[in-house]
């Protein structure tokens, strides 16, 4: 298949290339029982749980308290990894597998980065339409009584 072989620049050999999910951090930020969610500015569009790619040589943590402050303005308490989600078409663009955060957000809520705006949303009033899979992680998050 096209793309999926190189050629050696030195002695011209085929080379098999691969390719690798990237690995991403989305994060579910409570503020007095409600829900933050942020308005994508960039396609896929709709509202989604902050979040983003993890940048090399950084911990999966430290992407989860960069991507909050980033994207909502909020500093993040009592961190902790709730889930992973791996289906390979849960993102249009490409394989993202995504270690899910939950935390409490502190600070004052602004949409930044690539966020339009971000919100505070009750649980049985959340936005639409939600990306990726968010919609299934909230609801996973909310069957496992996760607050």
């Amino acid at each position: 298949m096209a793309g999926e072989t190189l050629n050696c620049p030195k002695c011209g050999a085929v080379v098999k290339t691969f390719r690798n999910p990237f690995p991403t951090v989305d994060i579910i930020i409570l503020v007095e029982n409600r829900i933050v969610l942020i308005e994508r500015k960039n396609p896929p569009l709709g509202w989604a749980l902050p979040g983003g790619f993890v940048d090399y040589g950084e911990s999966l943590e430290a992407a989860a308290m960069r991507e909050a402050k980033e994207e909502t303005g909020l500093d993040l308490v009592g961190l902790r990894q709730f889930r992973a989600y791996s289906d390979p078409r849960r993102d249009p663009r490409q394989h993202n597998i995504s270690v899910v955060f939950i935390a409490e957000g502190r600070g004052t809520l602004q949409g930044g980065d690539d966020a339009a705006r971000a919100g505070l949303f009750d649980l049985d009033a959340l936005p639409a339409p939600l990306c990726f899979d968010h919609e299934e992680i909230i609801r996973d998050a909310i069957s496992s009584d996760f607050k």
